[in-house]
């Protein structure tokens, strides 16, 4: 069994730099985790009238509210297999912003859970896997891994709907390793049709491949979504 970007990617992936084909290798069958850490050199929201929205989605982990520049961050991406089932990995980044960490507060976390459905990653957002996001995967020209999302639904309780795209934004996001400084490089925007730019970050890091077959309970969704 491969990874499930490499079965979402199917030939591409050998396109992929070996770098990212090990970080987006991991999986059950790999029997690895991929820690990775580094700094984001900015984290940016849009107008004043986003901030409300990203308040919300910061209480289930979807959102990340606070900006800054220089910020230290950690991603964890650590395979699983789901109480359904399912191989999962892990998408959680912790970012460290210097006034909550004067103010002797938490980092932000921005939860995320995939899988595999019918040939495409589904990405899980929150601590309750409250929305379910199609994930369109591509290879640049530089061995580097373009993520777009797509259709968006929501889960909660007897609730479930698509998700109106004129309340929410589409993510792109890039990712590439670099040989120059021997980094991986992450760069992403979340916009609205209507209303423009929404949220973003970019940043470097450094990853640590771990022996796993699990992934630690802090950093499982409280709620496993069956919906899709």
């Amino acid at each position: 069994m491969t990874s499930i970007f490499e079965q979402a990617l199917g030939d591409e992936f050998a396109r992929l730099h070996p770098m990212m084909q090990r970080r987006f290798g991991v999986g059950l069958d790999s029997g690895e985790a991929c820690v990775g850490r580094g700094v984001m050199s900015s984290i940016r929201r849009g107008p004043w009238w986003t901030v409300p929205f990203l308040q919300i989605g910061r209480l289930r982990n979807i959102l990340v509210p606070d900006v800054g520049r220089d910020v230290p961050f950690v991603i964890e991406n650590y395979p699983y297999r789901d109480g359904l089932g399912r191989e999962t990995v892990t998408f959680v980044r912790s970012y460290t912003v210097p006034r909550r960490r004067r103010a002797g507060r938490r980092p932000v976390r921005f939860d995320a859970t995939m899988v595999l459905d019918e040939g495409r990653v589904l990405d899980y957002l929150g601590t309750h896997q409250h929305l379910a996001v199609d994930l369109d995967l591509t290879v640049d020209a530089h061995g580097g891994l373009v993520l777009r999302s797509e259709a968006q639904r929501f889960h909660e309780g007897p609730v479930s709907f698509r998700f109106p795209m004129l309340f929410s934004g589409r993510a792109e996001l890039h990712e590439w390793w670099s040989d120059d400084d021997r980094s991986f490089h992450v760069d992403l925007e979340v916009r609205n049709h209507r209303f423009g730019f929404l949220f973003g970050y970019r940043g470097t890091f450094t990853c640590e491949w771990l022996a796993a077959s699990d992934a630690p309970s802090r950093l499982k969704p409280r709620r496993t979504e069956a919906r899709l």
